[in-house]
């Protein structure tokens, strides 16, 4: 049996948190051995997992998973380049001598490596980590091959994408397959605190919030000589909205993401602007977006994200309520209530290092277990709500939720992709020209 957990608080393997303290002081010594019975039983089938897309991101997952899982082994991988493949498994195998048997014949490359992992029945376990654009297929792919999947976010960057999302998570509730997503705040301590705060009341009524990821500028790639548009823009993938969703999908999906969570729910719309200023002149983001979205009951939201060199960087999410005011703090800041009054009554830390971690637990325990979590229908809301965001701005409109998840015709992967496609010219959105589609 598979559970399909979209609920206001996280779960940590098959017990809340509240839970397990409670179990275990009832338990008492006797429950704590069996428990380590079921543990050394569990850790003894290992299971076999496989990294798809080996960049930086993917190397940080895989490293996660083997430090702090037992009876787990990396044995397959894809990426575009094998030269990616090889040196993930170079570091990861220094890391994890006894958790990497991963030969030559197992690694993939281009555009149809993933296939290739997907076809090895022996694998249990794929994690995606690939640029976002390909992630909605591939996960769906990998649902129907019967794997369970980390997905790293954000879930989709188009209506398209989310709409594929949707089947996925369904089909794997009911092939009792997990998907565990990469909103590691989800499993962060602080996190976690403020929202069981906020529910509890503790701030009163939630009036609305604001949220900041507000940061220097990020990387680019050159085009090489000989590159193909499609390699050209799948190695420089940041920059192209097919296949980033720009920062407000990519990198800002974490805050609208403890926005979402705050506020219980997804949007009503979504109203903005933004533009650019320093990005390189081939490149299709913005460097700074601001959205008001609008939550039901009429919450208001400020919402913005850019990316300037030598510009101010914040990072936070500050909930408003009738009786006092959350300020949940980004990475390992913490998280704090004051009162009406200024006095702080509640604080909490929180370490982003350990929730990286964590994520990849709940899914090994959640696998062991028989109760395989399925949370992408979650990452793909918050996801969806970058995506509602973007469409806003870009189109200089007012966006409903409704009408980008249920009539939008927006569908931003190239069709029939190959390694030497070309595509069209890189162009930046410009308001009142870029229509809502």
């Amino acid at each position: 049996m598979s559970i399909d957990r979209t609920p206001d608080f996280p779960t940590f393997g098959a017990l809340s948190r509240r839970s397990f303290v409670s179990a275990a002081a009832a338990g008492g010594a006797a429950g704590l051995m069996v428990h380590s019975s079921l543990a050394a039983a569990e850790e003894s089938r290992q299971l076999r997992l496989a990294l798809v897309g080996c960049g930086g991101r993917g190397s940080g997952a895989i490293n996660d998973s083997l430090t702090i899982n037992q009876g787990v082994k990396l044995v397959a991988a894809a990426d575009l380049y094998d030269s990616r493949c090889a040196t993930m498994r170079k570091a990861i195998a220094e890391a994890h001598p006894d958790k990497v048997d991963l030969d030559d014949s197992r690694i993939y490359s281009g555009l149809d490596g993933y296939k290739r992992v997907l076809d090895d029945p022996t694998i249990d376990v794929v994690l995606i980590t690939t640029s976002p654009g390909f992630r909605p297929r591939y996960v769906r792919a990998a649902v129907e091959a019967g794997k369970h999947v980390f997905a790293e976010k954000p879930a989709c960057v188009d209506p398209a994408g989310y709409r594929i999302c949707l089947e996925a998570h369904a089909a794997a509730v009911a092939k009792g397959t997990a998907i565990v997503g990469g909103t590691q705040y989800r499993r962060q301590a602080n996190y976690i605190g403020a929202v069981e705060q906020i529910r509890q009341g503790v701030i009163g009524d939630v009036i609305g919030a604001t949220s900041r990821y507000c940061s220097s500028g990020i990387w680019y790639r050159p085009r090489q000589e000989n590159m193909s548009d499609a390699e050209y823009q799948m190695n420089n993938w940041m920059h192209f909205i097919w296949l980033s969703g720009d920062q407000i999908t990519e990198q800002a999906v974490h805050n609208l993401d403890t926005i979402n969570w705050a506020m219980g729910g997804n949007p009503v719309s979504a109203f903005g602007s933004g533009g650019r200023f320093t990005r390189p002149a081939d490149s299709e983001m913005w460097d700074s977006v601001s959205i008001d979205y609008e939550y039901p009951g009429n919450r208001l939201v400020s919402f913005e994200c850019r990316q300037i060199p030598g510009a101010a960087n914040e990072n936070s999410n500050v909930v408003y309520g009738s009786k006092g005011t959350c300020f949940i703090g980004a990475m390992s800041s913490g998280s704090r209530i004051i009162d009406r009054e200024g006095k702080q009554t509640w604080e909490m830390a929180g370490s982003i290092a350990d929730a990286y971690k964590q994520e990849h637990k709940d899914l090994i325990d959640s696998i062991r277990a028989g109760q395989p979590i399925v949370e992408l229908r979650q990452m793909a809301d918050s996801s969806m709500v970058a995506v509602l965001g973007r469409m806003a701005a870009y189109t200089g409109q007012r966006v409903t939720w409704d009408f980008a998840t249920k009539e939008s015709k927006l569908d931003l992967f190239p069709e029939n992709l190959t390694w030497e496609s070309s595509l069209p010219k890189p162009q930046h959105a410009i308001p009142g020209k870029t229509k809502l589609i």
